[in-house]
């Protein structure tokens, strides 16, 4: 979820994402392939950097599952 948090500001290096996570650059660029398998980021090379962003389009079925749920439970 914090990847996902500092990436909603836009396209950012590996670098600069674990300069603001409690994680060091390894981990992240770990994460980060777990969430480009699962479709939730994109990433492409610039130069000598990888930038990473989010795929909203992945967001969509997770935030109808969110409002599905949380109508169910209201109307519980």
């Amino acid at each position: 979820r914090a990847i996902v948090r500092v990436l909603r500001a836009g396209p950012t290096p590996v670098g600069a994402l674990a300069d603001q996570l409690p994680i060091g650059r390894p981990a992240v660029s770990k994460h980060l392939k777990v969430l480009e398998g699962a479709g939730l980021v994109h990433h492409r090379s610039v130069g000598t950097r990888n930038l990473y962003e989010l795929a909203p389009e992945a967001l969509v079925p997770l935030q109808q599952w969110l409002v599905d749920t949380w109508d169910t439970a209201l109307t519980a």
